[in-house]
């Protein structure tokens, strides 16, 4: 049984935005048993972490004698060696592909410079003249985003890895306001987590931050 490594006291409260939480959904999608390894900050820096994830970061994913990093990663691996999350026809396949690296490395470094401005940089006297460049730069993916996907249910028909790490992505802007400038890539997010197995994935997160949250 594979172990993933997720916050013993995640940043998020429980809201499901870290990125174990991608890991999980993968791994409920295709019916995989997992167990999970919880780990302070101080822990995510040991040198025992550091070897699986020379970065000092979650999630990390172990079995046998596989030991693998960053979430893209692990979800790809998940999704190559078990059915239900990429396409068997190979065109079709390589674009799921495609569509998880558009996921975090197009759609997802703009998502995340525009929320950790408005965590932590609030205070600065910058912070609101900034804030609408940050905005304009989400907002344009969004568009581009909003056009592809068109009137369809998900990225390139069926429901693939693709999907889920792109709504994994987006789901960082839930907080926002901005998604529902996009009713379209709205719907995409909400179809994302009405999955069974994007709720059962969520509610294994939140219990460990209920459990860990109670005096």
């Amino acid at each position: 049984m594979p172990t993933i490594t997720a916050f013993e006291n995640s940043p998020d409260r429980g809201r499901g935005q870290a990125r174990d939480m991608r890991v999980r959904w993968a791994l409920e999608e295709v019916g995989q048993p997992y167990d999970v390894r919880l780990l302070s900050f101080a822990a995510m820096k040991a040198p025992a972490h550091l070897a699986l994830h020379p970065f000092g970061q979650i999630p990390t994913y172990e079995d046998g004698d596989l030991a693998l990093f960053e979430s893209g990663a692990i979800v790809l691996h998940i999704a190559e060696r078990h059915a239900g999350l990429l396409p068997s026809e190979p065109n079709a396949r390589s674009r799921a592909i495609a569509w998880m690296f558009a996921a975090v490395s197009t759609m997802e470094p703009p998502i995340v410079e525009l929320t950790m401005a408005m965590l932590f940089e609030r205070d600065k006297d910058w912070y609101e003249q900034r804030l609408p460049m940050l905005h304009e730069r989400v907002r344009v993916r969004l568009g581009e985003l909003s056009r592809r996907l068109g009137g369809a249910d998900w990225l390139d028909g069926a429901f693939s890895a693709g999907d889920l790490m792109m709504v994994t992505v987006l789901r960082r802007l839930n907080t926002s306001g901005l998604l529902d400038e996009f009713p379209d890539i709205a719907a995409y997010v909400a179809r994302g987590e009405a999955r069974p197995a994007f709720r059962r994935a969520f509610a294994a997160q939140l219990a460990v931050f209920t459990a860990t949250s109670r005096p």
